[in-house]
């Protein structure tokens, strides 16, 4: 015989301790459900103010229209399955622990250059200021190559600004290298 005693967190996954066969409430689902009604909704009626012109067939609407529509569907569906008593599983990579917490440090580092770039775009432009943000986030994440990585980043955002500059045409600040790019 067995010794083991339950205990009330005790018993199948998704199942409440108050009794058996109740299914338990998940909170965060239907968390996320309103956050994308609130989006698509928002979507929505957003699409509803933009201005037509006459000339263009498709217009601006069509698209934030289609996408706001399909967050409330999606919603409204992840609100459905999470009332039938449908869980997501944890994740089940060999190489990712769920019980480990997250590394808080890395991730308000990596706020912080975000930020940082968010506030000196404008006035660095955005070949310095995606170098800084590709470096910043290189070092957050433990990169301490920080010469190769200002370097790498300044390549990649100087061809990332003639990307959209010259090949799109959609004009990015240079910032303090006005004249120089």
């Amino acid at each position: 015989m067995s010794t083991e005693v339950e205990t009330p967190d005790a018993g199948p996954a998704g199942e409440d301790p108050r009794g058996p066969g109740t299914p338990r409430v998940d909170a965060a689902q239907y968390g996320l459900s309103a956050v994308l009604l609130v989006v698509g909704a928002y979507t929505v009626y957003d699409a509803a103010t933009l201005e037509v012109g006459f000339a263009d067939p498709v217009g601006p609407r069509v698209f934030p229209f289609v996408i706001g529509a399909g967050l409330a569907v999606t919603s409204v569906l992840l609100a459905v399955a999470t009332a039938r008593g449908s869980r997501p599983e944890p994740e089940a990579g060999e190489d990712v622990d769920v019980t480990t917490p997250a590394d808080w440090p890395t991730v308000l580092k990596l706020v912080g250059v975000i930020l940082l770039t968010v506030a000196t775009v404008s006035w660095l432009g955005w070949a310095l200021a995606g170098a800084v943000l590709f470096a910043g986030s290189a070092w957050a994440l433990g990169s301490r190559t920080v010469i190769r990585d200002v370097l790498v980043g300044l390549v990649l955002a100087v061809a990332s600004w003639y990307s959209f500059v010259v090949g799109l045409g959609i004009p990015l600040t240079p910032g303090v290298l006005d004249g120089i790019l």
